[in-house]
This record gives structure tokens, C-alpha cells and sequence, in this order.
């Protein structure tokens, strides 16, 4: 009998099998033999960067998952999340400083970016549907407009929020790390309450099916009775107020200043382009990936900290292009 052979092109399954475990040994190699180092050297500075890296992801995560919603899930190019970001957490500085309570703080910030938010999407973003490059451009502009009228509103000193009472000081009695803030910590709780809110709104509810549907076939939803324009401007609410939201509690570990917004929004960028488009579970990932990456490089090697934030973001494209939960084509 005569061998079978493979289709054209195709590879046996244990090359095939070879090459896609590479990425994984290439890149999981190194970062095994640098945590196994760093841990018998000094198990509480990599114990304590470990939580500094989850909780900055978390902020991280909060404000890019927004920009999942908007950018990955919509589609809609809006560069102007940064500034969404900045206009949250100025006024929420302002709220917690006339009235002392925190938790009002978090409901400005957050109300305050999803009305401008909807602002944006109505009167402009609306008109351009489908027009990338277009967005691209206009909502840059947008940008370094919103910059302007916040430093000339707010001026462009340095606003630092403070911690609720109930979360100024640190947590005594961590095995080996002793003490680690308390604030800190809570984001980390934040983080992952937004994240599963936010993913069983978009899987489990009959809104978060219309969002998707209406991403996949507006026309269709439309004639099934829909109103989509609502459905999005609904949509793009609720990202925008979580960039806000973000605002409000990194004010009190970032502080507000000009420049702030051009760094959450690249952070954002990095986040849904390595986790996946419109993906919340990959936007958690890519927050993971990102925060690790820069509390690391900061506490071993500061000279080159920013290198291995865009290290990430090559080896992601050249071996997962539509990121690491990227949906296939």
C-alpha cells in the first residue's frame, strides 16, 4: 500500500505541535529563570512588586477595559480616552475635596466622562462610522483640545486625591511582605468586581447581546426593532465613565496632571492590542502582562523599564497578531 501523504502545506501535527509551543519557551523560559532568581535574592522586594504589578494592572484594566467596549468591541477609534481619564479624576479630586466623600468622588468622575462620552460618540463620532483614519484623526484633535481646556480650567499643578480613611494605612501581618497599603490592595478587589460585572453584562444579559449583535450586523438589529444608535450611545457611556472611574482612584496613586492622559491611553492601547480586541478577559491579561512588566523593570533594571513594555507588545504581534485571545479571522 502506498503511504499517505499531507495535504499541500500542511504540517505533521507533532512539528505543528513544536511550533506553537516555541513562543511559549522562548518567552516563558527566561521570565521562569528571572522569577526563580529574584525570589531566593530578595523574596520581599519581588513578593511586594508582584502586588505593585497586580494593582497598577488593575488600574490599568479599569481604564482599558473601556476602551475595550469603544475601540476593541464598537470599533470606534477614540483616541481621546486619555483625556476621558483626566476629566474623571479632576473632578473627582474636586468632589472628595469640597465634600470629603469618597465614594461621590467615584460617581462624578464617572458621570462626568460617560456625558462627555456620549457627547462625543453623538455629535461626532456617529457621522464616521467606519471611517478609521478619519476617527483617528479627529478624536486626536479632540484630545490635545480637552487637554488645553483642563489645564486651563484646573491649572496644570499636580492634584493628588487622598485615600478614604478607611483605607489610609497599610495592612500589618503579610507573610513575608509585613506591610503593603491598604488602598493598594483594594484595587485589586475593584479591578476584578469591574471585570466579572462587565464580562456577565456582555455575555449573560440581553443588553450585552445587543451590543454584539449590533457590532456584527447593525442592519439586522435595526430590523428586529432595536433602537442601535441608543444601544451605542449606551455602549459608549459606560467606557467612557470607566475611564473616568479610573481617573478618580488613580488620582490617588498617580495624581492628576497634564500628561497623565497620553500615558493611560498608550497603557489602553498596549492592553487591548496584546490581550485581543474586544475581548474583557484578554483586556485582563494584557493588564496582567503590562503592569508586571513595568513594576519589574522598574525595581531590577530602571534605565531600561520602558523597553520591555514595547518588548511585549513585538513578540505579541509576531507570534499572536490579533493578540494573545484575539478572535481568528
Amino acid at each position: 500500500m502506498s503511504a499517505v501523504l499531507p495535504a499541500s502545506g500542511a504540517l505533521p501535527r507533532s512539528r505543528w505541535s513544536v511550533r506553537k509551543a516555541l513562543p511559549w519557551v522562548l518567552i516563558g523560559g527566561p521570565i521562569l529563570v528571572f522569577a526563580l532568581w529574584a525570589l531566593f535574592d530578595n523574596a520581599r522586594l519581588f513578593l511586594v512588586t508582584f502586588l505593585n504589578g497586580l494593582t497598577l494592572a488593575s488600574l490599568y484594566f479599569i481604564v482599558a477595559s473601556g476602551f475595550t467596549l469603544v475601540f476593541g468591541l464598537m470599533r470606534n477609534v477614540n483616541l481621546a480616552h486619555g483625556s476621558l481619564y483626566l476629566l474623571g479624576g479632576y473632578i473627582g479630586f474636586f468632589v472628595a475635596e469640597r465634600t470629603g466623600m469618597w465614594v461621590l468622588a467615584i460617581a462624578a468622575g464617572f458621570a462626568a466622562a460617560a456625558l462627555a462620552g456620549v457627547l462625543l460618540q453623538v455629535l461626532v463620532l456617529r457621522h464616521m462610522q467606519g471611517q478609521d483614519l478619519r476617527q483617528t484623526m479627529v478624536t486626536i484633535g479632540l484630545s490635545v483640545v480637552m487637554a488645553d481646556l483642563l489645564i486651563w480650567v484646573f491649572t496644570a499643578q499636580v492634584h493628588q486625591m487622598e485615600a478614604p480613611v478607611w483605607l489610609q494605612g497599610p495592612i500589618r501581618g503579610i507573610p513575608v511582605i509585613n506591610a503593603y497599603s491598604a488602598y493598594r490592595l483594594s484595587l485589586l478587589g475593584m479591578g476584578i468586581v469591574i471585570g466579572v460585572g462587565l464580562w456577565l453584562l456582555l455575555n449573560r444579559t440581553r443588553v450585552g447581546m445587543m451590543i454584539r449583535a449590533g457590532v456584527d450586523d447593525r442592519a439586522m438589529l435595526a430590523a428586529a426593532g432595536v433602537n442601535v444608535n441608543l444601544v451605542f450611545a449606551i455602549t459608549f457611556a459606560l467606557g467612557a465613565g470607566l475611564a473616568g472611574l479610573g481617573g478618580v482612584i488613580g488620582a490617588v496613586e498617580l495624581s492628576m496632571v497634564p500628561g497623565e492622559d497620553t500615558r493611560l491611553l498608550l497603557a489602553s492601547l498596549i492592553v487591548v492590542i496584546v490581550g485581543g480586541m474586544g475581548s474583557v478577559v484578554g483586556a485582563a491579561v494584557g493588564a496582567v502582562i503590562l503592569g508586571l512588566a513595568e513594576t519589574y523593570g522598574l525595581a531590577y533594571a530602571p534605565t531600561y523599564s520602558v523597553v520591555f513594555t514595547f518588548l511585549i507588545l513585538v513578540l505579541v504581534l509576531a507570534f499572536r497578531p490579533r493578540g494573545i485571545l484575539g478572535k481568528a479571522a
